[in-house]
């Protein structure tokens, strides 16, 4: 199965306001993104979206926001797979998309944050060497906050 990652545009606003709609619903997220944010997203005003589609077929999407921190951090949003895509590898190709991203910009670190009963969630950002921290937002409905080093560990002592 042939999966891409494409970073979405305005062209896409139908497509990605699908996927966020879909998103919202499963895990009854209280604060959605209206269009106007949607839209602000797809030009790259106010962050970034990448759809994953899997042999052509809209699979899933991920979205990457400034953060407001100390240190150069931005944080990851929206990680969303369709049912039928799951088990497929597409969240981790979307992580890495973003991942590198977030590198290109110069961000030190990403956070992200989750509930705590979206256990293959919290599995992926583990494997992927995201650590436990502090709360650093206002999410009522966040449990669980991670981060995860964006340098080389060299570069990092440096």
């Amino acid at each position: 199965m042939a999966v891409t990652v494409q970073r979405a545009g305005p062209a896409d606003l139908g497509l990605a306001a699908a996927l966020l709609a879909e998103y919202y619903e499963e895990i009854r997220v209280v604060h959605r993104d209206d269009p106007q944010a949607v839209d602000a997203l797809l030009s790259g005003q106010s962050g970034w979206m990448w759809i994953a589609r899997a042999t052509g077929s809209p699979a899933g999407c991920v979205v990457l926001r400034p953060l407001t921190l100390e240190e150069p951090a931005l944080e990851c949003k929206r990680l969303y797979v369709r049912s039928q895509h799951r088990g497929r590898r597409i969240a981790s190709a979307l992580m890495d998309v973003l991942e590198q991203f977030a590198r290109e910009l110069g961000a030190s670190w990403v956070y992200l944050d989750t509930k705590d009963d979206l256990g293959p969630a919290i599995a992926l950002y583990t494997a992927r060497g995201y650590e436990r921290c502090e709360r650093y937002n206002d999410n009522s409905q966040a449990t669980i906050f991670f981060r995860k080093n964006l340098k080389p560990a060299a570069a990092a002592k440096g």
